[in-house]
Parts: structure tokens; C-alpha cells; sequence
């Protein structure tokens, strides 16, 4: 970081989850270790041995939103729109403001506008090409979920979709930093949005990583995900304007870290993963010691869970400090889920207080002893910097730092 580069707040937070809308309402869930998945209701599971995911219910877009006409989007833009408007109105700043400055958005995803390409799909199957709704069409581009951002927020700069899956909220609020730190932007909205759908939930399916009922990360009967959905977005902007304005600041972004192995489709490498732990710490300027909390991506996996607590004794030893997944209580969010990590780290910060591992019943002893997943419920915790962990298919990672501002 050059001594020019300025220093990256969060000052906002936005959240449109199956445990609540909203940060605070998201924040007080997870301190109870509140647990939203519930049978599908988005499409007829009927055929699927699992049938149960992570869906908002009763979203209605138009309560959230102030620009946008929620039926011109698809249910990933919606997501992204909502919670960047929860966002901004959580920040406090004058919207005009913010759509003079020079703002932009950038989003992540796994599926894009994925419940749309299953209409199309479904059109186009039963009826044919020719009877494809063209305004449909309009809406499948994963370009889509960004623009919403800025098309709700009227914001004329940068808006980016960033499709690196289940780390890519995390890759986007690494974007959204670079952007801020070096004054290419002066606000960004990082985050990403993802909506339950078949092919999703097939493809896991397919793969064998469906829980049956729950998902228990860490446990020693743990046996895999449950798909979700939702929309997060948290407000970037400079240290010195957070504080000219008087803003609430609930987090530094104090660096981070991305690599890819490419080593393998579905599965996880801990050496890569180390490495890119190492990463993060060095943008950072931070040693393993400093960490006080690590938000996993945890899905839920037997392979993701052993290769994610091999890769941080890897670079941790025997001082791993408490760990924990929120996934546990959301399902997985895919595009979203490492966004609402982040937004689990500040809330962490801001509260103090550690986010659990819910239904967590017998941590698996083969990960190793003196391992705090923080099982059930939240505690109190003094916390001063949090590592949030993103891992994706294809070897895609990317780890978020986050510091409380002194």
C-alpha cells in the first residue's frame, strides 16, 4: 500500500436474508443461533430425496426498494437492489449524495439470475423456442444484479458483476476496496446476491452434498449443504469522509487475499487455501496472533470442513482461534454467502460477540483437538480483528480482513 493509498471503512449494511432483513434483525438472529431454512416453496421438489433450503420468505421488493420496478428484474437484482438501499439507509448518507459522487457497485454471484433462466427454460421446454418472453430474456444477464445496484441508488460509476461463485462476495468487497484505498471510486456498495432454483439445487444433489435436514458444520455427523438465497451489500467509502460525516463505522477493511489452484472442480486444497490465509495477512499487516475470530466458509461438507480446518492449522498450529459458520443457521447463499460473513464479522465487532455454529451437536474429533466452533449460541468476545473466509469451486478463494477502527 503506498503512503498515498486511504484508509477503507464500513459504514453501511444491508441484508435480505431467511433470518432477517435487515442487519440489526440479521445481527440479533445469529446471537441466538437462529436456524431459516424450511421446506422449498420456490419450486415443486418433488422427486429430490432432500427438500429443504435456505429461502427468504415473503420477500416483497417493492417494501424495500425506492427507484426500481421490482417485475423488470430478476430475483437475484432484487436481492442486490434491497439490500444496497438497507445499506445506504443504514450508512445515513443522503442518497443525493451519493448519486452525484463518484459510487458504483460491484456484486457477486454463483447463478446469476438463475430463477430466470428457469423460466426460460421451463417456456422453451414445454412450448418451444418461439415462445421465450422476450422481456424474460431481458432480464437472465448476471450483468443484471449489478446494475439493479446502481439503477436503485441511480449511481454512475463502476458496476460490476463478479462471478466467482461462493467466494465472490468476498473477491467484490476486495474489488470495492482496491477501488476506494486508491480514490478510483469514493463510495462502492460490495456484496452479491444469489436465489434458490432447481438447477442449483440438482447439481448438488447430483454431487452428493445435500444434508438431510440440517446443516452442521463441523459436526462429526455433519453431511453437507442446504442451498439458499439472499442479498448483501455493505458501503465502502474513506476513512476521513466516514468520520467528516459523522457516520457509524463498523469495521476497517484492513486487506485480503485471492488465489486459484485450479487444481480440482469441487474439491478444496488446503495448501492453496493456506496460502491464500498467508495473503490476506500480509495486505494486512497482520500475524496469525492478531486474529481473534475466523467467520469459515464452513458449508457443511465432510471434504470442504476437514480441508478448510487442515489449511488454517496449516498456517495457525495449534493457536487456531474460535471458528465458526454461519451456514449453519442461512444454508449457503453461494454469490451472497461470504458477503453476509463480512456483514457477520462487522456486526461481531461493532457488538461484541461471536457468531456460533448452530446445531452443532459433537464437534468431529478428526479435525483435530482444542477446536472452538463456538456450538449452538453466541458469547461475548472482545474482539479486535476477524478474518471471513470465501471458497469456491474451480479453487477460487478469497479471505476478507476486517479490523475495528482505533
Amino acid at each position: 500500500m503506498s503512503d498515498q493509498a486511504r484508509r477503507v471503512v464500513v459504514t453501511g449494511l444491508g441484508v435480505v436474508s431467511n433470518i432477517g432483513v435487515g442487519a440489526e434483525a440479521f445481527a440479533e438472529s445469529l446471537r441466538a443461533g437462529r436456524t431459516g431454512t424450511s421446506p422449498i416453496a420456490s419450486f415443486d421438489p418433488a422427486g429430490f430425496p432432500v427438500t429443504m433450503a435456505g429461502e427468504v420468505p415473503g420477500f416483497d421488493p417493492a417494501a424495500l426498494v425506492e427507484h426500481i420496478e421490482p417485475a423488470r428484474w430478476g430475483r437475484s437484482g432484487q436481492f442486490a437492489a434491497a439490500a444496497a438501499r438497507l445499506a445506504v439507509r443504514d450508512a445515513g448518507i443522503d442518497p443525493e449524495l451519493l448519486s452525484r459522487a463518484n459510487a458504483g457497485s460491484i456484486m457477486g454471484t454463483t447463478g446469476g439470475e438463475s430463477t430466470v433462466m428457469q423460466k426460460l427454460t421451463e417456456q422453451w421446454v414445454r412450448d418451444g423456442l418461439p415462445a421465450i418472453d422476450p422481456a424474460l430474456a431481458g432480464q437472465a444477464p448476471a450483468s443484471q444484479i449489478a446494475t439493479a445496484v446502481n439503477s436503485e441508488l441511480r449511481l454512475t460509476g463502476e458496476a460490476q458483476t463478479v462471478p466467482t461463485a461462493c467466494s465472490a462476495s468476498n473477491f467484490a468487497i476486495g474489488y470495492g476496496y482496491d477501488l476506494v484505498r486508491t480514490g478510483e471510486a469514493d463510495f462502492i456498495l460490495a456484496g452479491g446476491a444469489d436465489s434458490v432454483n432447481r438447477a442449483t439445487h440438482a447439481g448438488f444433489f447430483q454431487l452428493g452434498a445435500l444434508a438431510e435436514d440440517l446443516c452442521r458444520p463441523f459436526d462429526a455427523e455433519r453431511t453437507g449443504i442446504l442451498t439458499a438465497e439472499g442479498g448483501v451489500a455493505l458501503l465502502l467509502e474513506p476513512l476521513t469522509s466516514a468520520v467528516g460525516r459523522g457516520a457509524t463505522i463498523y469495521a476497517e477493511v484492513l486487506g485480503y487475499g485471492v488465489n486459484c489452484d485450479a487444481r480440482h472442480m469441487v474439491n478444496p486444497d488446503a495448501a492453496s487455501i493456506a496460502e491464500c490465509i498467508r495473503l490476506a495477512h500480509e495486505a494486512a499487516g497482520i500475524g496469525p496472533a492478531d486474529v481473534d475470530y475466523i467467520c469459515a466458509h464452513g458449508t457443511g461438507t465432510p471434504t470442504n470442513d476437514a480441508t478448510e480446518i487442515a489449511a488454517v492449522r496449516k498456517v495457525f498450529g495449534d493457536e487456531v482461534p474460535p471458528i465458526s459458520s454461519i451456514k449453519s443457521m442461512i444454508g449457503h447463499s453461494m454469490g451472497a454467502a461470504s458477503g453476509l460473513g463480512a456483514v457477520a464479522c462487522c456486526k461481531a465487532l461493532e457488538q461484541g460477540f461471536l457468531p456460533p455454529t448452530a446445531n452443532l451437536r459433537r464437534t468431529d474429533p478428526a479435525l483435530g483437538p482444542d477446536l472452538d466452533c463456538v456450538p449452538g449460541r453466541s458469547r461475548p468476545a472482545r474482539l479486535d480483528i476477524v478474518q471471513n473466509h470465501g471458497f469456491a469451486f474451480g479453487g477460487n478463494n478469497a479471505i476478507t480482513i476486517f479490523g475495528r477502527v482505533s
